[in-house]
């Protein structure tokens, strides 16, 4: 379905789920979830990250564990 182009009879939310409803080459109304769709403008975060991530996962989570102590004992302090 990839590169296929279907003329859109409307997008709207059904069973909450937004979708794009189309009719196929037999007149019948089929629908895509939105998110499938060109619909949609690019994320800019998946643009402008190409893919790649500056960061591993787990190192992220440990500097955020780190980040939390760290104002733990700031809060903890009574002195300036």
């Amino acid at each position: 379905m990839r590169g296929t182009r279907y003329e859109l009879l409307e997008r709207r939310k059904t069973w909450s789920m937004d979708r794009v409803f189309y009719f196929d080459r037999n007149g019948t109304q089929r629908s895509f979830p939105t998110n499938l769709t060109d619909v949609l403008p690019p994320d800019a975060f998946i643009e402008a990250s190409a893919g790649r991530a500056p960061f591993r996962l787990a190192d992220l989570l440990e500097l955020r564990e780190r980040l939390d102590r760290h104002a733990g004992k700031k809060a903890g302090a009574s002195h300036v």
